[in-house]
């Protein structure tokens, strides 16, 4: 074999693998974020946590069928193979922009006339990750926020008292979401009956969903921190 074709099958398993591993750690991390839910925070979860393992089988599937029909090709079909593998790879992490009909999201404070002296509300590090695991059950394929496009791997922090996505700042509201969705119309209803805008009318916000027939979300340009590989499989 071509030494740049081991070079392009070594990438894409590398890959694969970091996909895999990636879902897995995502998957048992966020299991033990918290231990005292409701009933309906219990299914959310068990929802989500069965939607991942699906998810996680058919990218072993996908994986499984690229490397058998590798195989069975000639030189020039294995490089064309690959290269169709890593494009649609990129594609799915979120490494490059994307665009389709979805819904926009404006997260946005509340001022009440009667009240003379209000906190400015902030977004905090729990309710974006609520409404995230929120957006996911109901449909959402992609997603960003501001020009930060969220992965699995986007880490979302609380750095003294600022809520941080791929290490950068959120910053003050209000805050636009874009979100890309298989059904974006179903989406946006189910979110507009959810109980997760109770849960920021509470602290002062409120959520504005919007169907959009053109919505691009920007590339992730963090960089990739492979040795997740390592850490995940040790």
């Amino acid at each position: 074999m071509p030494r740049r074709t081991k070079w392009l099958v070594s990438f894409v398993c590398l890959f694969f693998g970091f996909m895999v591993a990636v879902q897995f750690q995502t998957t048992s991390h966020e299991a033990d974020i918290r231990d005292t839910r409701d009933k309906w925070e219990v299914r959310e979860e068990l929802k989500r946590q069965q939607d991942a393992q699906q998810d996680l089988l058919e990218k072993i599937s996908d994986a499984d069928q690229t490397i058998e029909d590798y195989e069975e090709q000639s030189s020039e079909e294995q490089m064309g193979t690959l290269k169709e593998s890593i494009a649609s790879l990129e594609k799915r992490i979120g490494l490059v922009k994307k665009e389709g009909e979805g819904v926009v999201i404006t997260i946005a404070p509340i001022f009440e006339e009667s009240l003379t002296e209000q906190t400015y509300p902030l977004l905090s590090q729990h309710l974006l990750t609520r409404l995230l695991n929120e957006l996911n059950t109901y449909g959402a394929t992609d997603v960003s926020i501001g020009n930060e496009r969220i992965t699995n791997i986007s880490p979302i922090r609380d750095v003294n008292g600022a809520t941080y996505v791929n290490n950068r700042p959120v910053g003050s509201l209000p805050v636009t979401m874009k979100v890309l969705a298989e059904d974006p119309q179903k989406l946006r209803d189910y979110m507009n009956g959810s109980p997760t805008q109770d849960i920021f009318n509470m602290d002062n916000m409120e959520i504005r969903f919007e169907l959009k027939e053109q919505v691009t979300l920007p590339q992730y340009d963090a960089p990739l921190h492979l040795e997740i590989l390592e850490e995940a499989g040790g």
